[in-house]
């Protein structure tokens, strides 16, 4: 039966951190977004709303590294909103290394211009609100979220995803066939569904790309998409 569904299981402890996590939450954006339930699992994906976020980041490391960039942009199975594209760079304190600047072309000067986390956080959410989010690699999304949501408003916010990543290894652990991880890669994967070339460690083009290959990789599956096919 449906509710041995190892998601459906994981759903009952979702919400149960969510509706801990809204109890804590100071009124503002967090809470109006921990106010809405995950859509049931069942519910087709054509019938959710989607945001495709990319966070770019002074290194791997949640607690000691910081948020430099945020890129979102709202898309369903249908579309890809550009209209709803975001980008910002963000004021961290955390000093840059030339490592950083060779690879997110984010310079002091402009993380000096940039927003506070808490605006940009309070964008974010005030987006995600009542949709479900889309990342590359969930693991280092997912830490950076709730660290920063930490941070700012107290409370590490729980969060479902969707993760290009995870949905291509699936695909590739069904072959049973060994392959180079290399693979798994974002700009690979879209090599892979001859999506075109993208300009990579920008956080709104990042978000873009994975928005575009999301939409590749459900043209590959059964016509109609649950939640539960796709949410990590």
């Amino acid at each position: 039966m449906y509710s041995h569904h190892p998601l459906f299981r994981w759903l009952i402890g979702y919400e149960a951190k969510r509706k801990r996590a809204l109890v804590k939450a100071p009124e503002g954006p967090l809470k109006d977004y921990l106010a809405h339930s995950l859509p049931s699992p069942q519910c087709p994906l054509a019938q959710i709303e989607i945001l495709s976020v990319d966070f770019e980041t002074t290194g791997l490391d949640a607690v000691n590294d910081k948020l430099l960039s945020v890129g979102f942009v709202e898309m369903s199975t249908q579309y890809i909103a550009l209209k709803s594209c975001y980008h910002k760079i963000i004021n961290t304190p955390h000093a840059l290394t030339p490592d950083n600047v060779i690879i997110h072309q984010i310079t002091d000067d402009q993380k000096a211009q940039g927003a506070t986390l808490k605006e940009v956080l309070d964008d974010l959410l005030k987006a995600l609100t009542g949709k479900v989010m889309l990342v590359h690699f969930a693991r280092i999304e997912r830490q950076f979220f709730q660290q920063a949501c930490l941070e700012v408003y107290g409370v590490a916010a729980p969060i479902a995803m969707i993760d290009t990543l995870a949905l291509a290894k699936r695909r590739l652990d069904k072959r049973d066939v060994a392959y180079d991880p290399s693979e798994l890669r974002l700009s690979a994967l879209r090599h892979a569904h001859k999506l075109a070339p993208y300009s990579a460690h920008n956080a709104l083009n990042d978000a873009i790309a994975t928005a575009e290959l999301l939409l590749a990789q459900l043209s590959k599956m059964p016509k109609e998409v649950l939640l539960q096919d796709v949410l990590l």
